[in-house]
Formats: C-alpha cells, structure tokens, sequence
C-alpha cells in the first residue's frame, strides 16, 4: 500500500507543477483574474495532498486499512475539489458545461477535511492503546 501511496502523492505533485506551470504561462492570457486565481486555489490544494500522501506513506503506526483509507479519501476528494476547479475555471477556454461541478466542489473539501480527520482520529486511537 505504501508503494501505491506514494505513486498517487508523486503524480499529483508532478501533475499540480505542471498545471500551476500550465495557469501561470498559457492560462493567464486567456483567462479572467478570478478565474486564474481559482484554478491556482486547484493546483495548491493538489500540492498539499501531494505531500500529506507522502506523509501517510512514511507513517509506520497508521496500519493498511488505515493508509487505504486515508488514499480513498485524498484521492477522491482532490479529483471533486481541484479537478471540478480546473473544470470551473477553465469553461470559458474550454466550452464544457460546468453547472453541474459547482456542488461537486465542497463536496471535495469536505472529503479532504475528512482525510485530515481520519488521520487525527487514527493517531488518538493509537495513542490510547
């Protein structure tokens, strides 16, 4: 589990330099102000996934179910969260319907609030015993 932990962790980080790279470059001139500012918010939040996946894949107390776990939850919910904002932000350039991502977005954030939670949640448990 801690080999495929850290695969999503590196190619989320490798996928959030090349869209931040992606925005900064080519998307700044097409897009509005607010609209480049969202898609960073995307590629930020994908960073810090990034590296909380490679945490969890260098944590020796969390056990497999645990780490399975805490891999569903950041990779669901950076796929809602960051890739419903690139979509969002992106619709002008792209011309894809997006009224329907909007929900799709918070549900996201509450997915990956929840991966932080569970993690907390493991290391009391662990600490008790």
């Amino acid at each position: 589990m801690e080999k495929k932990i850290l695969i999503l962790g590196l190619i989320l980080g490798m996928l959030s330099i090349i869209f931040g790279a992606f925005g900064a470059h080519a998307l700044k001139k097409v897009l509005s102000e607010e609209s480049l500012v969202s898609f960073e918010t995307g590629v930020r939040y994908q960073m810090y996934h990034a590296l909380f996946l490679l945490l969890i894949a260098n944590t020796a107390f969390l056990s497999v179910k645990e780490k399975s776990i805490l891999f569903y939850l950041v990779l669901v919910g950076v796929l809602f969260f960051s890739g419903s904002i690139y979509l969002l932000a992106t619709s002008v350039v792209t011309g894809i319907k997006t009224k329907i991502l909007g929900p799709i977005t918070p549900i996201g954030g509450a997915i990956l609030i929840a991966s932080w939670g569970y993690f907390l949640y493991a290391l009391i448990v662990k600490n008790r015993n």
